[in-house]
């Protein structure tokens, strides 16, 4: 007689509840982990399956589960989502109205939630505490765990306060997820939360399905039109610097019929919030946002992501960035990339008092300009800054993505002699006529012969240099200063207003009149049709039935609007475009689309049948 197991089936719960087939890298060992009552640290990408981690064990383990997430609308979105999947759950925050907070109260003593949401501070207070305790707690998942960290880019005081819960809840499993940690950061995360020894996994950092591009900001408004025009009614985040600029972004963008929303912590909470719901909802196309916005937004269908301003590093990068395509499906990140924004960062950071939080910064920096700089593949270079080498499926080493603007245009290296000795010059003649050095874009200004008030109030259109360089444009200017300044011919003083100043070695490339060769310069327009193709099908783009998928979005917004909640909620553009290429026609043909399990087939199951036979692609 075979032997009875009490282990759950995770792999038939997985089907039927979220209606995947299998699991994603990692998730398996750390729901196993969970389920044998063990710590885990868990480092997955954005859009890597996270919450599942928790979500599953929180449907088999006894007990209720209680999720640590920084956000409010976050908490909403999580809880709409497992109210589609059949799992009771809520959350406890301050959007509540007192009589509503009252009655989750009285069902969380009734034991009628499997999952309840708070925030940090909120879990820390002392009658939370207490009542936790009564409640029979399981199993602890703390969501953007970087934020314990000083070291991460995100660091938040009230998370220093969940080390209590090792006190409180000695025998209580806990996950620690996020998806952006060096070393350091875990180290950290590990020792905060006194975690006892966990299961640590670490998922690959590669999101297979973006692509990446740096480009010369130059008319930035022209730039944004190009990649919207790529993306016609597609949603997307445009990240700037401050909000004055996400207000003109905005204004900019509506005057062309975008529908484009700023987001920025000078609006109030309440208005953060419509704002916000507004786009979950697809009531506008584009937001435009500070770094205010962003963590724990978990809308699967962001298609691109721009960044008009220099991020503060490339953590930070990375997470903004992973917001576009967590449905798995192609997504788009362009940075438009200018010096002088690393200059005002570099100007903030020499304002820092401490002198070890001023080095800290600044290395960020550096190696941020030198992403941004840089000729080597961008996926490449993302995954070495988190130590990972970029593989194939067999374990080959690979230097190309074959996606990212240095893939497909490759920058070769051209004769920059002229260029460098026009740069060069120019620095020594504004220095001898003026008895001071300037910043780079004055020299840029002298060198394409810009009418500027500083050029008329210190005598430089005389100079011999004034005009010369407008053979080229200003970011092309602008390039030449970087790669002479990385090639140790020029020096930007950080201690004086960053001027430039021509080096020892830079004067004697001038006296030897050497040939001297430097990367030709980013390309700043869209990439050409045939590019974009090649973009597309190396970031998993597939074919599809244009037609049914359109239907399909059109009978997914009528219902979502019914039930007041996000399209995604219903489904996620992955599974409609898997509908759109297998085309079923019964609803035993709808259990192998990705992302459909029995709850949601037995919801929406004829439904997305009748959309497909109205198409006439299906059985009459």
């Amino acid at each position: 007689m075979p032997v009875q197991s009490d282990r759950p089936d995770i792999d038939a719960i997985l089907r039927k509840q979220f209606g995947f087939a299998t699991f994603r890298p990692h998730q398996r060992q750390i729901v196993e982990g969970l389920l044998a009552g063990d710590d885990v640290l868990a480092i997955l990408p954005t859009g890597g399956g996270k919450s599942l981690c928790y979500q599953l064990p929180a449907i088999v383990r006894p007990g209720l589960t209680v999720v640590v997430s920084p956000l409010i609308a976050l908490m909403k979105d999580q809880v709409d989502n497992l109210d589609e999947l059949g799992v009771p759950a809520t959350f406890l925050n301050s959007s509540l109205p007192p009589d509503e907070y009252n009655r989750r109260w009285r069902d969380l003593n009734r034991r009628e939630y499997r999952i309840l949401y708070l925030a940090p501070e909120r879990l820390v207070n002392a009658e939370m505490l207490g009542a936790l305790q009564g409640w029979d707690v399981g199993l602890f998942a703390i969501d953007e765990a970087h934020c314990i960290s000083e070291w991460g880019h995100d660091f938040r005081k009230e998370y220093r306060e969940l080390s209590v819960l090792r006190d409180r809840f000695p025998g209580v499993p806990l996950v620690a997820l996020t998806a952006t940690a060096t070393e350091r950061v875990r180290n950290d995360i590990v020792a905060q939360l006194r975690m006892r020894p966990p299961r640590v996994h670490i998922a690959s950092f590669n999101r297979p399905n973006l692509s990446y591009r740096v480009v010369p900001r130059n008319a930035p408004m022209k730039q944004i039109q190009g990649i919207l025009a790529d993306h016609p009614g597609e949603s997307g985040i445009i990240y700037c610097m401050t909000r004055r600029r996400t207000e003109e972004i905005e204004e900019a963008l509506t005057r062309q019929g975008i529908a484009a929303r700023a987001y920025h912590a000078g609006l109030d909470a309440d208005e953060r919030g419509r704002r916000q719901d507004m786009f979950l909802k697809d009531r506008i196309q584009v937001m435009v946002a500070t770094v205010a916005f962003g963590m724990g937004i978990h809308k699967p269908d962001v298609r691109f992501v721009v960044h008009h301003d220099l991020p503060k590093n490339i953590e930070s990068y990375y997470q903004e960035t992973g917001r576009a395509g967590r449905d798995g499906l192609p997504g788009e990140c362009v940075l438009l990339y200018s010096g002088g924004d690393a200059v005002r960062i570099r100007r903030l950071i020499d304002e820092i008092g401490d002198e070890h939080e001023r080095s800290v910064a600044r290395a960020h920096l550096s190696k941020l300009t030198e992403f941004c700089e840089g000729t080597r593949c961008r996926r490449v270079q993302l995954l070495q800054y988190f130590g990972e080498t970029y593989c194939n499926g067999d374990g080959e080493v690979l230097q190309v993505c074959g996606a990212c603007d240095n893939c497909l245009n490759p920058r070769e290296r051209i004769d920059g002699t002229r260029p460098a000795q026009m740069l060069l010059s120019c620095i020594l003649r504004v220095r001898q006529k003026s008895g001071f050095g300037v910043g780079l874009q004055h020299v840029v200004d002298v060198l394409c012969g810009a009418d500027t008030e500083k050029v008329r109030r210190w005598g430089h259109q005389g100079l011999s240099t004034f005009g010369i360089g407008s053979e080229h444009s200003r970011s092309e200017w602008t390039h030449f200063a970087r790669e002479l300044i990385r090639l140790g011919l020029v020096r930007q003083d950080a201690e004086a207003f960053n001027v430039l100043e021509v080096t020892e070695a830079g004067r004697l490339f001038l006296k030897a009149r050497e040939r001297i060769e430097v990367d030709r310069p980013m390309m700043t327009g869209r990439l050409s049709r045939e590019k974009r193709e090649q973009q597309k099908k190396m970031t998993g783009a597939v074919a599809y039935d244009q037609e049914v998928f359109g239907r399909l979005r059109d009978w997914r917004k009528r219902l979502a609007a019914e039930r007041g909640v996000p399209a995604y909620v219903i489904c996620h553009d992955s599974t409609l475009q898997a509908i759109a290429v297998e085309k079923p026609s019964t609803l035993a043909d709808l259990s192998r689309i990705p992302g459909l399990g029995e709850r949601k087939i037995a919801a929406y199951g004829e439904g997305i049948l009748t959309a497909v036979r109205s198409l006439g692609t299906g059985p009459a």
